[in-house]
């Protein structure tokens, strides 16, 4: 069975709880167990029941999941009154379960897996509390989809303090982690703290020892709906000493000047184990702008699957462009490009819609 969990809710099976249990966050690309993803529910981001924008981000989520379950099992959560409709959009062979939410962002409400010394997965549930207590978000159900999911999942929980999204970090699987400032360091989400608190509680629960701070993340991103900085649509480890860097290179798009300022943020670094980060740029996508402005389109927000990597795709020239470095840069994968402009209209793109669950170690086959 991919899963362990029970179909009810609440979760038959409680997740247990550790007490700062030494335990490392794998790299995204190593054997995955599995996918879990949420599906979209009426909300204020997605609309009403039955509107057309709430069907074109249930037929985008759906696209993701579909793509990712030819690769690894997918399971999905929806709220209770929707799973009849989840299961008709997302077709055999995806496991549906009801759990009450708010939004479908999984990446962010729910947990950050982990692999302890022991071999077995345990999950980090952090705080989560809409992406900083913003006034259009609701989180009175998503706060509890850490806990909840774990529990379905059969693994134990590591409880955090630290107000964080999984979209706000990435790591390397040994020892080095991106943040950004805007995000662990935001007043909304952990008041008072500083990059020494934030960093004893991210190497506490990841197993990391090294932070690299990014300054700010895309424009966009820090409009009404954005996060205000979520690392995983900017930069991204793609390997051991690796970083993937979001590159828009038309000086009249606002992102170009991040860009620089990135760029040059990173140069120079080494990670946990001293090697000199290797630098890779992606060129964004050559579209500037759509109906709310200048675009956050971004290669970066990919999804690495066992055998795959699922590719953000925007009906534009350098979608070829990104697939050709992604495919250098994850030698031995098939490159999936899904279409994640409706993804983006509503706020995110493909890695944050999904999460992986590693397997216990033993039982790591090589993830070609």
């Amino acid at each position: 069975m991919p899963f362990i969990y029970s179909s009810a809710f609440p979760p038959a099976v409680p997740a247990l709880t550790l007490d700062a249990a030494p335990a490392r966050m794998p790299a995204e690309w190593e054997t995955h167990q599995g996918t879990w993803m949420a599906f979209p529910p009426p909300n204020h981001t997605f609309g009403p029941s039955g509107s057309p924008t709430l069907d074109r981000a249930r037929g985008a989520w759906a696209r993701v999941a579909r793509t990712i379950s030819r690769y690894e099992p997918v399971t999905v959560l929806a709220d209770p009154r929707d799973t009849t409709a989840a299961r008709e959009w997302l077709g055999e062979g995806i496991t549906v379960l009801g759990v009450p939410l708010d939004d479908a962002w999984l990446r962010d409400s729910g947990p950050t897996f982990t692999r302890r010394p022991d071999g077995t997965v345990a999950a980090v549930d952090w705080v989560f509390n809409g992406w900083g207590a913003q006034q259009w978000a609701q989180w009175g159900n998503d706060r509890n989809v850490g806990r909840v999911l774990a529990a379905h999942a059969g693994v134990p929980v590591n409880p955090s303090s630290l107000v964080n999204e999984g979209g706000g970090f990435h790591v390397d699987g040994e020892g080095t982690v991106l943040l950004t400032e805007t995000v662990q360091l935001d007043p909304q989400r952990n008041p008072g703290a500083t990059k020494e608190s934030v960093e004893a509680a991210i190497h506490e629960a990841l197993g990391t020892t090294k932070a690299i701070w990014l300054p700010r993340g895309l424009t966009r991103d820090y409009g009404e709906f954005g996060t205000r900085g979520h690392v995983d649509i900017v930069a991204a480890f793609a390997g051991p000493g690796t970083v993937l860097l979001h590159r828009q290179d038309n000086p009249a798009h606002p992102d170009h000047e991040v860009y620089q300022e990135l760029h040059s943020t990173l140069a120079g670094q080494t990670d946990a184990q001293g090697r000199p980060l290797r630098i890779i740029d992606v060129p964004a996508p050559a579209a500037l702008e759509d109906d709310e402005g200048f675009v956050d389109w971004s290669y970066i927000n990919h999804y690495v699957a066992n055998n795959a990597v699922i590719l953000c795709s925007f009906d534009d020239p350098n979608d070829a462009v990104a697939a050709g470095i992604l495919g250098r840069a994850y030698p031995g994968r098939t490159i999936e490009l899904v279409d994640a402009r409706d993804i983006f209209a509503f706020g995110g793109g493909i890695h944050c819609i999904t999460q992986q669950q590693p397997v216990p170690a033993g039982r790591q086959e090589a993830a070609a």
